[in-house]
């Protein structure tokens, strides 16, 4: 297309047109111009970010029957999803870029050319009977060194409004940008409206083999086909936070992780910022939504989700949340295992495949009081004897972080917080210890890459006993996990003496009779405070054949009702364990191929050495 804007001049609102002729972003205009032509919406719209523009946009969905106004609680709505889009498709999610071996074995590979040619014929035409949307966001507070700026086309409604609450959207993003560099980012849901046609209450999507959930990891950009459920369509979230960010951050020398951050101070008012790596169902949200139970400390949710790090000239790790929102799971969320959630949502949220309830509320299984009477997340009136359940196991929240009562009053410092501590863990009902210190950087990253977790309801592969989820990213790193380990290496080596100290954790340790010994949720900080104290050099430890750990009187235990039996167990390291665990590691490894840092083998070596052969 020669002169995209002007080709633009016809299709925009003159106002909207004028913002896009003053920015004169070339690359902008071209994408937004070869969009429409593609997709061939019935009108354009550019977002300001406006509460105005939300209201607006959640009103025309209520009234097409898409939403549903919850009237129990403040400027909160109900979605309901097609129930063939109701997570992350991971077998529809693919890696584009010149040479497969640079996707590496954890990515589904296609050759960009291959992929845009089918791509592009699923687009043309996609958006007839709709809006098309075009949304600049920041991931990160505008203007952060640390924040990277996107713009997303959607024809959805439902998108629109969770990125208003999951980044920074709107005319500021505009002005910051102004002729610089930015992500694009496409995506329809798939299914165009015939005249007078409408979508029944439900979301649409294409049928499975048509999903596209695709990442040109050369170029940066980002194309998504027939989903409209989160991290398949909501593109600052996984797919640019994270895939497109992880090959960003190794070539420019930073970190995008799957990790939440909190602040934890003690009573002399020093602060501690962690940043921890869970697989799904481990915990991650409520430990960065943590109420201390040990006096004097206090915790402070900077980030749930990402993590994005860069080292300054002095050589101090600092960390932003790239998010502006908590997009959580409803299920098994409730007053007990995490109140700051719950009370996050009470307003200006979104829910997504819960039940409603008679009295215009949301509920879920497992959460706060009972449902005798709703419409499930189907659609049908639901009952408790209805013998199904009446939210969906992945039901959402969406929620604007500035809601969380422990949000930290630091979340959206341009420069972020300084980490010093790295947290590992999984789902082991034996073998793994309640909390292990690495002995040094690479034993940590050790740590970080042979991460496991038992199988739980949130994996997608849970046939498998014991899931491998490395750094918990294999889903979400872009490139070969092998050159990813290796970026961690070449980090620890760049960070030197200011490199933060690294643990893994393991709150779930069984007993004989398959109850959880150790009780977790606010006793977390129990662990995380002998953490702090051995940054200070205050807090004993002892070397074992897995790394450094705690003996009891190193925890602060007053006031927790556990036998000496029982905190043996979750500090004892099982030897004999540990040795059959190694084949299995090796084993892992050797799916990366020749490019399997030679470091981590190393650590490998010299850990069986330790457990003694």
């Amino acid at each position: 297309m020669e002169k995209p804007l002007e080709y633009l001049k016809g299709c925009m609102k003159p106002d909207q047109y004028e913002k896009l002729a003053a920015l004169n972003n070339s690359k902008l205009n071209e994408f937004i111009a070869d969009s429409v032509q593609l997709c061939t919406p019935d009108d354009v719209h550019l977002c300001d970010g406006s509460k105005n523009e939300y209201d607006t946009t959640m009103a025309a969905m209520v009234e097409e029957g898409l939403a549903t106004d919850l009237k129990a609680r403040e400027n909160c709505f109900h979605f309901r999803s097609d129930p063939s889009d109701v997570a992350r498709v991971e077998g529809r999610t693919y890696i584009a870029c010149e040479n497969e071996s640079d996707a590496g074995p954890t990515n589904n590979w296609i050759h960009p050319d291959e992929l845009k040619g089918t791509m592009r014929d699923l687009y043309n035409g996609c958006m007839k009977g709709r809006t098309l949307f075009v949304i600049p966001f920041s991931m990160g507070p505008i203007g952060s060194p640390i924040s990277k700026i996107g713009f997303e086309i959607t024809d959805s409604g439902y998108v629109v409004c969770n990125m208003h609450i999951m980044t920074r959207v709107g005319d500021e993003v505009l002005e910051t940008l102004g002729q610089g560099d930015f992500i694009p980012c496409l995506h329809s849901v798939g299914k165009p409206l015939a005249e007078g046609e409408s979508d029944n209450g439900q979301w649409p999507c294409a049928p499975v083999d048509k999903k596209y959930i695709s990442h040109f990891t050369e170029e940066q950009k980002i194309w998504s086909f027939g989903s409209g459920y989160g991290g398949n369509a909501l593109l600052g979230k996984k797919c640019l936070a994270l895939r497109i960010a992880s090959v960003m951050a190794k070539k420019e020398g930073w970190m995008a992780e799957h990790m939440l951050i909190l602040r934890l101070t003690n009573p002399e008012g020093k602060k501690f910022h962690i940043a921890a790596a869970f697989p799904s169902a481990c915990g991650k949200t409520n430990l960065a939504m943590l109420e201390s139970t040990v006096e004097g400390w206090k915790v402070e949710c900077v980030g749930d989700d990402i993590a994005w790090m860069k080292m300054e000239d002095n050589g101090q790790l600092r960390a932003i949340n790239p998010e502006s929102g908590f997009f959580g799971v409803a299920p098994g969320t409730n007053s007990k295992t995490n109140p700051m959630a719950v009370k996050s949502c009470e307003k200006n949220s979104i829910f997504t495949n819960c039940v409603v309830t008679d009295d215009g509320d949301v509920w879920w299984e497992d959460g706060d009081g009972e449902c005798k009477h709703g419409i499930d997340w189907k659609g049908r009136e639901w009952t408790p004897d209805s013998g199904e359940k009446g939210a969906h196991p992945n039901a959402r929240f969406t929620a604007p972080a500035a809601q969380c009562p422990t949000i930290c009053p630091d979340w959206e410092d341009p420069a972020g917080v300084p980490i010093d501590i790295f947290i590992f863990g999984g789902r082991r009902s034996e073998l793994v210890p309640l909390v292990t210190e690495a002995m040094d950087w690479d034993h940590g990253v050790y740590m970080g890459a042979t991460a496991a977790s038992e199988k739980t309801a949130a994996a997608l592969d849970s046939g498998v006993a014991i899931r491998r989820d490395p750094f918990a990213m294999l889903p979400f790193c872009a490139y070969h996990m092998a050159d990813y380990w290796q970026h961690w290496f070449d980090m620890g080596d760049k960070l030197g003496n200011k490199a933060p100290k690294i643990f893994y954790v393991n709150w779930f340790q069984k007993n004989e009779k398959g109850k959880f010994i150790w009780p977790g949720f606010g006793e977390n900080s129990r662990v995380l405070k002998w953490m702090c104290e051995r940054v200070d050099g205050k807090a004993g430890a002892y070397d074992t054949a897995i790394g450094k750990m705690p003996k009891k009187e190193d925890l602060d235990l007053d006031g927790i009702d556990l036998t000496d039996e029982e905190m043996d167990k979750i500090l004892s390291v099982d030897t004999e364990g540990w040795k059959k665990e190694l084949p299995i590691v090796r084993e892992f490894f050797e799916t990366m191929g020749d490019k399997l840092p030679d470091r981590m083998v190393a650590q490998v070596d010299r850990l069986e050495e330790r457990l003694g052969k």
